[in-house]
This record gives C-alpha cells, structure tokens and sequence, in this order.
C-alpha cells in the first residue's frame, strides 16, 4: 500500500482524521464521561503524535517506544484538557507530548541523575508554579528562598534534567503559525541601531583629514600612547593630543 508505514502494529495510512466540529463534539462527550468517544479521540489524534516525532528520529531511540512515549503524552493531555481555556486541543496537546518523549529519553539515557537531583529539580518545578500562581515572576531567588535552598542548588538541579532543543523546537502553535526557539531569539550586536550608528561614524570619519584619520587608527585601533603616536607620525605629543581632541569632536558632532 503507497504511503505505509507501520509502528507498534498501527498502519499509519488508514488512521483517520478529525474535523474542528468532530473533535469539539467528542471532547464534549469524553467530559461527559464517555469511554468510546475517548478511544476515538485519541486513535484521530495519533497523527499528531507522529507529526511530533519525526524530530526525535536522530536520538538513536527505538521508534516504537518513542511513538508510545509520544501516545501516552497525548493520553494525558486529553484528560487534562479544558475546552474553556479557548485555545486549540493541538496547541495544548504537543508540549506534552514532546514532554512524555523527553521524559522517555532521559530515562534510558545512559547519563544517570542521581534520585536527589531530581527530587530537588522536581521540587523546583513544583514551586515555581506556585509563585507563577500569584501573578509573580518565578526567579530563581524567589524559588530557593522558598525552597530554603542555596540559588546555585536550584540552578543545578534544573540544568540536570534539561535536554539539549534545537532552535526549531517550537514554544506556540496557533492556527498553523509556529513559533519556534529561533524566532525569539535576538542579535544584540547588530541591530538597525547598531547599523545606524557605524553608518554615521563611517561618514563622519570619511570628513576628516588623512593624518586625523591616522592617529585615531593608531590610538584607538592598535592602542598606541600618544607618545608613540608622536614618534611614527612625526609631531608632538602635544598635537597628537590637540588633533584627536578636534578630530573626535568633529566624530561627534558629525553623528549628532
């Protein structure tokens, strides 16, 4: 058959596909306690368990149990979903889902975590969502004065059981618009501010005379005293002084 592939026995090809109003109609029916409208729940969102762990292909995991890693995640985020928060079943559904596999892969990694470790890390978890509760801004000092632990023990303790993501690793999906890791992140350096800014001073620069432009190359550059400046150009110091005093007034008050 063109386009099959099985895992854990399941013919991907033939699984079927909710629609927006089948999904609604059965989630309604699963908080209203109906088992079969369960089952067909989650065989119509299986699609989006092998969506989530095609980029788990990589960790050298077998797929099976990666797939029922994923299944479980998906399981439980069913059962923890509220249609009254307004947001789409998928939207909620795929962090856990690629939580229950990271949770998988730590397990069988090779790297063991000590039971205190984790226990702390555990703790911490369950804390930060306590100060978040308040409307709070979860820091780690808030976290390990709470906890009455050391801020470098609550620190380590999340960086144990955190797993390298990739800058695709998506943090919101909303109505088929990811966004990923990479998205959030920011070039500080080179900004339009930045840019800008060297632009002006490329052209307040271009103003100046060559033996100005020079003892700023020297001074700033190569970071030569204005003695040694004096010596290779040939003039004292005291015109070293007053030619880069002038020169980066001009500088200035060509940018400004």
């Amino acid at each position: 058959m063109k386009g099959k592939v099985v895992i854990c026995g399941v013919n991907t090809s033939v699984l079927p596909l909710l629609k927006e109003e089948e999904s609604a109609a059965l989630m309604r029916a699963i908080k209203a306690g109906d088992t079969r409208a369960r089952e067909e729940f989650i065989i119509g969102n299986i699609r989006l368990v092998l969506s989530v762990i095609k980029r788990f292909w990589a960790k050298r995991a077998n797929s099976d149990d990666i797939f029922q890693a994923g299944c479980i995640g998906l399981i439980k985020s069913i059962d923890h979903f509220d249609p009254a928060v307004g947001v789409k079943f998928s939207t909620y559904a795929v962090p856990m889902i690629i939580g229950e596999i990271k949770r998988y892969l730590r397990d069988v990694n090779s790297l063991r975590i000590s039971r205190s470790i984790r226990d702390t890390a555990y703790r911490v978890i369950k804390t930060r969502g306590e100060i978040e509760k308040d409307d709070e801004e979860a820091t780690l000092e808030k976290i390990a004065e709470r906890m009455q632990v050391a801020v470098s023990d609550v620190s380590y303790a999340l960086d144990a059981i955190s797993d390298p993501v990739s800058l695709y690793d998506p943090v919101f999906n909303k109505e088929g618009d990811t966004l990923m890791i990479m998205d959030q992140l920011g070039d500080e350096k080179n900004t339009d501010e930045h840019w800008t800014e060297h632009v002006a001073l490329e052209t307040a620069m271009s103003r100046l005379g060559d033996r100005e432009k020079r003892i700023l190359r020297l001074r700033y550059y190569e970071g030569k005293t204005q003695t040694e400046i004096s010596e290779e150009v040939g003039i004292s110091q005291a015109q070293v002084s007053r030619l880069e005093k002038t020169a980066l007034k001009a500088i200035k008050t060509g940018i400004e």
